[in-house]
């Protein structure tokens, strides 16, 4: 018998059959994190998926959230449990469709600003090839923690060590200052980086993790301008893209990344006041997942899928 098969068999002794549509209001819960959102989808009020989760839980003896001032929490038994739930699930739409399907739900995470300006507008082309296929896609600056099974694949940006994990390498990246032509011109930038010591800058503080708030400009000035100090003045955000919109509106110069800013400069937002992408990046984009069981069907189709966009 298949471990999904298993794992839900043995859950399946353990509840009376009136106690399956609290499992999967459970399931619904677990994979949003979220009472109101599973309400939603499930069409049923908060305090009905409340009251249900209460049932199962009382039925099962075991604690399944943690129940936080505004979010709930899965506990160990919870994430346990989900767990096998979703290989179940996996497997019980496999076998209505036949085989291994290509149809289904994906949970994504990623990067705010790959999912932005590169992931987002090419979605479409995947939703168009696998109409079954629905995506969840999640965006954010924090770690997954893959043991709940709420995340099926994650966009990163990083060094490609993820211990524990499974990873593919997407696509490298480069780096290069951009502004909007109107700012290159107003402070002397083009072909002269030493005039940077009147412009403001524009730093991604994460542009990976636990790196310096100031990181991506550092290279940058080691590599291709060396003895050139940063400029007192600066703008700080989170996000690349926002570096990127900020710089659109002439609030400074940001250190752009190819593989997100290319369109912007296509179209003459923004424009390359020293130079091409010509300095390598450290870090590069990887599609990183679970590496405790084999990808279902859909998940790896969607992971080769974006391989090949990267091409």
């Amino acid at each position: 018998m298949p471990p999904g098969a298993q794992s839900m068999a043995t859950l399946g002794a353990r509840l009376p059959a009136g106690q399956f549509a609290n499992l999967q209001t459970f399931r619904v819960a677990a994979r949003h994190a979220s009472f109101a959102l599973a309400a939603q989808e499930l069409a049923l009020t908060p305090s009905a998926v409340s009251h249900r989760i209460a049932r199962l839980e009382s039925s099962l003896g075991l604690r399944l959230f943690q129940r936080l001032t505004r979010q709930v929490r899965l506990t160990a038994d919870g994430e346990r449990i989900f767990a096998a739930l979703q290989i179940g699930w996996d497997s019980l739409q496999a076998a209505l469709a036949g085989g291994d399907a290509l149809a289904g739900g994906i949970t994504v995470h990623a990067r705010p600003s790959i999912a932005q300006c590169w992931l987002v507008p090419r979605l479409a082309g995947f939703a168009a090839q696998y109409p079954d296929v629905s995506i969840d896609l999640r965006v954010g600056n924090e770690s997954v923690d893959f043991r709940a099974g709420q995340v099926d694949l994650t966009l990163h940006y990083g060094d490609g060590h993820f211990p524990g994990l499974a990873a593919r390498k997407l696509m490298d990246e480069w780096l290069a200052p951009v502004c909007s032509q109107q700012y290159a011109r107003e402070h002397g930038l083009f072909d002269a980086p030493q005039h940077l010591s009147g412009a403001t800058v524009l730093h991604d503080t994460l542009a990976w993790p636990a790196c310096a708030p100031d990181a991506e400009w550092r290279l940058w000035l080691e590599g291709r301008a060396p003895g050139l100090n940063l400029p007192a003045r600066s703008l700080r955000f989170d996000r690349a893209d926002l570096c990127a919109q900020a710089a659109i509106h002439h609030a400074g110069v940001a250190m752009g990344r190819r593989q997100l800013v290319q369109p912007w400069i296509a179209s003459g937002q923004l424009v390359l006041p020293f130079g091409g992408f010509d300095l390598p990046s450290p870090q590069a984009y990887y599609l990183v997942h679970s590496g405790r069981a084999a990808l279902p069907a859909r998940v790896q189709a969607l992971l080769d899928w974006l391989v090949g966009q990267a091409i």
